[in-house]
């Protein structure tokens, strides 16, 4: 029975006899090292980080803290309960998600603005947020929930907001429903006027 597998060891060596090993150094050359960014770039990129910080209006002032078990929901005057109901189940599709989950609050209060401004400039209406959810009242997870729904309700663009459903993350995200854009009603009423002819 040893005969054949020497027979296969053979056929081996000789299959692989002009094979040479590798050299030590094996990495493939990427080309030029990435260079660290000019004094000009440092000085545009740190320019455009300031006008960001200055439009942005979400306040990082107090805020009360929001009991850990308990839904958040919010509904500008003049949006009816069925829509609210209706985000609240799920009844609409996600369009963007952002995700905060264990990020800085000054970082999230940083990523939240210019996702909330881009996604109401797309015209998406539903966007659901990941924020986690702790189990005490200071707890970091739960300090960032409720500054977000202290945040969401400063947008003119947020028309509601409920916590979700537990199979989309339940306490720990918030489903968002933003207004339509100018242009978004303007597509619509074109449509409507293009069915009745």
């Amino acid at each position: 029975m040893n005969q054949p597998l020497r027979n296969d060891e053979m056929d081996f060596r000789a299959f692989v006899s002009d094979v040479k090993p590798l050299p030590k150094r094996n990495r493939a050359d990427t080309g030029n090292p990435r260079q660290r960014p000019s004094e000009a770039q440092l000085a545009r990129r740190e320019s455009a980080e300031e006008l960001l910080a200055e439009r942005n209006f979400l306040s990082d002032d107090f805020v009360d803290l929001l009991p850990p078990f308990d839904p958040i929901e919010y509904r500008r005057e003049g949006i009816q309960q069925g829509v609210v109901d209706k985000l609240k189940h799920g009844g609409y599709s996600v369009q963007a998600q952002l995700h905060l989950l264990r990020r800085p609050l000054a970082e999230c209060r940083r990523m939240l603005f210019p996702f909330i401004q881009e996604a109401y400039a797309h015209d998406l209406r539903s966007v659901l947020i990941v924020h986690g959810r702790g189990r005490e009242l200071d707890s970091p997870a739960n300090v960032l929930r409720s500054y977000l729904a202290k945040w969401l309700s400063q947008f003119n663009e947020v028309q509601a907001y409920v916590s979700a459903q537990p199979s989309e993350g339940g306490l720990g995200a918030t489903w968002v429903m933003l207004r339509k854009s100018d242009r978004a009603k303007a597509n619509n009423r074109e449509r409507q006027q293009k069915r009745r002819g």
